[in-house]
């Protein structure tokens, strides 16, 4: 048991440094990689709740493709650091605001989760017999029966953002060819194809 509250501490402790790291770090980078710390560390708390399905979504879809795939459009972007330090103090006021609404909500959360009648009874019912369903199986039927729109919804959500990264990226540069479909597919066969008839015993110059 002191063990466990021990590895609890350490991830609690370890993922709230980096998750601050996440917001206080100048260099996007950085940023990305104390993410990663932060995903990992989660992943822990989740291992010691007995969620190991989903500390291993975590890990595998979080770190191993959302991660770094914030890390790779961050490293392709040429982003200018010091544009965005300068207008800083423009959008102070708007993030402190969303901030503090964030944070009234989180304590409506919570203190609803308090002083619930049902929150105490709630919190003593008995844990479900492991061998009788699975984190996978249980976690499977509350996403897809009660949370399937809301599912099909986080999906749109990511499809959004992988055109917008795309968006992003795709520079046009003078001087580039590129490959016009329409083109190779309109073309004439007299126009890429040269019928030459060369003489008898001698070679095409």
């Amino acid at each position: 048991m002191i063990v466990a509250s021990l590895a609890f501490y350490l991830f609690a402790f370890i993922a709230v440094v980096s998750a601050l790291n996440v917001i206080f770090q100048r260099n996007p980078v950085h940023s990305v990689l104390w993410l990663i710390l932060t995903f990992f560390n989660a992943a822990g708390l989740f291992v010691l709740l007995g969620a190991e399905f989903l500390a291993m979504l975590l890990v595998v879809v979080y770190v191993g493709a959302v991660a770094v795939l914030f890390l790779f459009v961050v490293m392709m972007l040429d982003i200018n650091i010091t544009m965005i330090r300068e207008g800083f103090m423009k959008y102070l006021p708007v993030g402190a605001f969303i901030g503090i609404v964030l944070l009234v909500e989180l304590a409506l959360v919570y203190g609803g989760w308090v002083m619930s009648p049902q929150a105490e009874a709630l919190r003593l019912a008995p844990t479900p017999d492991i061998t009788q369903i699975d984190n996978t199986e249980a976690l499977g039927r509350i996403m897809y029966t009660q949370y399937v729109y809301v599912f099909q919804a986080a999906g749109l959500v990511l499809l959004v953002a992988m055109i917008g990264s795309i968006v992003l990226t795709l520079r046009r540069r003078p001087g580039v060819r590129k490959q016009n479909i329409s083109t190779q597919v309109n073309r004439r066969k007299e126009d890429t194809v040269e019928v030459v008839k060369a003489p008898v015993g001698k070679g095409i110059a």
